[in-house]
C-alpha cells in the first residue's frame, strides 16, 4: 500500500449495460485496489507506533478467521 504511483482504473460501460451496474463495477474494482483505504490512510499522520499497533491487529484478527475456518473444516 506504499505505492506513491497513481492508481488509474478505467471502466467502459458494456453495449446496453445499465449505468447503475458500471457503477457497481467501479466500485467493486476500487475496493479490490485498495484505493479509499490508502486515500484514508494519507488523510492524516498516524504514529509509527501506532501504525505498527494497528497492523498487527489486523494480523490478529486475520489469523483468529484463518484458525476459525479451519476449526469449522
Amino acid at each position: 500500500m506504499s505505492n506513491k504511483h497513481p492508481i488509474n482504473i478505467e471502466i467502459k460501460p458494456k453495449p446496453n449495460e445499465p449505468i447503475e451496474r458500471t457503477l457497481k463495477r467501479f466500485s467493486r474494482k476500487v475496493k479490490k485496489e485498495g484505493i479509499m483505504e490508502q486515500l484514508r490512510e494519507r488523510a492524516r499522520f498516524e504514529k509509527p507506533s501506532d501504525k505498527k499497533r494497528r497492523l498487527a491487529k489486523k494480523r490478529k484478527a486475520v489469523l483468529r478467521r484463518l484458525k476459525q475456518k479451519e476449526q469449522t473444516s
